[in-house]
């Protein structure tokens, strides 16, 4: 439609703002681009977005947002497969991955504890 000229209308409505506000709501969460939500991914380099889950709508997953994971702590890679509908392995070396990545953060920007003090009830914190 861009490319032909046609402006799309931009539609303004309500969502959540802050974790506090996405709490009170009800689940299965329905907002599939809050950056949490599990159902899709979007390539912030490409925009291409990858659904998680081809086979099943949004309301029919169990869990639907990431930091409602976090908090119930930790759970096994057996879990996290089946939330992320990937195998366990796949599970562990994305974590092998992502462990790599923290430790390259420079100190001077605070390494890793920049991570791992990150608040997401922090209104002021970017959500």
């Amino acid at each position: 439609m861009r490319s032909r000229g046609e402006l799309l209308e931009v539609v303004d409505y309500w969502r959540p703002q802050s974790r506090t506000e996405c709490l009170k709501m009800e689940r299965p969460c329905l907002y599939v681009s809050c950056r949490h939500h599990l159902y899709l991914d979007v390539n912030p380099q490409t925009g291409s977005v990858k659904l998680n889950f081809p086979d099943k709508e949004v309301w029919e997953l169990s869990e639907t947002c990431a930091l409602d994971v976090a908090d119930r702590g930790g759970i096994t890679l057996e879990e996290v497969g089946t939330i992320m509908n990937l195998t366990r392995e796949r599970i562990r070396q994305v974590e092998v991955r992502g462990l790599e990545k923290l430790k390259e953060v420079p100190e001077g920007l605070g390494g890793i504890d920049v991570y791992a003090d990150w608040d997401p009830y922090d209104p002021s914190q970017d959500f």
